[in-house]
């Protein structure tokens, strides 16, 4: 049944049961101005089951249609439409459910894994690329170069020891910050180990022309020039930055 008809269905279903004898609804009667019933004839919509009126004014009984075929109410004398339905008619049952349509499950399609491809769904690896094209000797080695590096210690120059800079605010009511300078050292070299990473990555890039390399490799080099006047911390020379040749 078609979702009008399923409509229909239902609005005749409520004007079922508030009828008497569970079956047939009388036709609305209107008295007219000599007191006789007003009966409408089969091309009316008064003589249809679903208009019902409630009030009367200068066209006679006015109602609404359950369907909402007209909207607002209007007078029984109005034509029939397509959902015209008898008051003699019979009360249509209402309409059973439609059976739900599932689609059968298509069988999966066989799944190629590549060799050394991660499975599918499974997490990307947490370690960059670089690491994981390594043998287990370059690995090794790369560690050992980096366990050196972190016992290289970096001095302070010794005129430095036990010193501080202080930033004194020009407000006289605002607090100085004193900052130790081997605090302020450790900081510097954080900033030249990035440099240094930052720097090996741009020369071992493989999307990277050489031009490019060459041309970032000098922002990087200018990065080293500005720092050289930390160079006055270090008690080696060897750790002190070297920005351009000449500048």
């Amino acid at each position: 049944m078609a979702p009008d008809e399923n409509e229909r269905g239902r609005a005749e279903a409520r004007l079922d049961e508030a009828g008497p004898g569970g079956g047939e609804v009388a036709p609305p009667v209107a008295t007219g101005g000599g007191g006789a019933p007003r009966v409408y004839g089969p091309k009316e919509c008064g003589s249809c089951r679903l208009w019902k009126p409630i009030l009367e004014d200068a066209r006679g009984p006015i109602g609404p249609c359950l369907l909402k075929v007209r909207t607002g109410d209007f007078p029984g004398t109005a034509p029939v439409c397509e959902r015209y339905l008898s008051r003699a008619a019979a009360v249509p049952s209402a309409p059973p459910p439609e059976p739900v349509r599932r689609r059968a499950a298509r069988p999966a399609a066989p799944t190629v894994h590549r060799a050394g491809a991660p499975a599918p769904g499974a997490p990307p690896s947490p370690l960059p690329e670089e690491l994981t094209d390594m043998t287990r000797e370059e690995f090794a080695q790369a560690i050992r170069e980096a366990l050196r590096e972190e016992e290289a210690d970096v001095r302070l120059a010794p005129k430095w020891e036990g010193g501080s800079i202080v930033l004194k605010p020009g407000d006289p009511g605002t607090q100085p910050k004193e900052i130790p300078l081997d605090a302020l050292l450790h900081k510097v070299v954080m900033i030249r180990d990035r440099l240094r990473v930052l720097e090996q990555k741009i020369n071992g890039h493989e999307k990277l022309t050489d031009a490019e390399k060459v041309d970032m490799q000098q922002y990087v080099t200018r990065c080293y020039g500005s720092l050289t006047t930390f160079n006055v911390l270090f008690r080696d020379e060897k750790d002190r930055f070297v920005g351009e040749k000449g500048a």
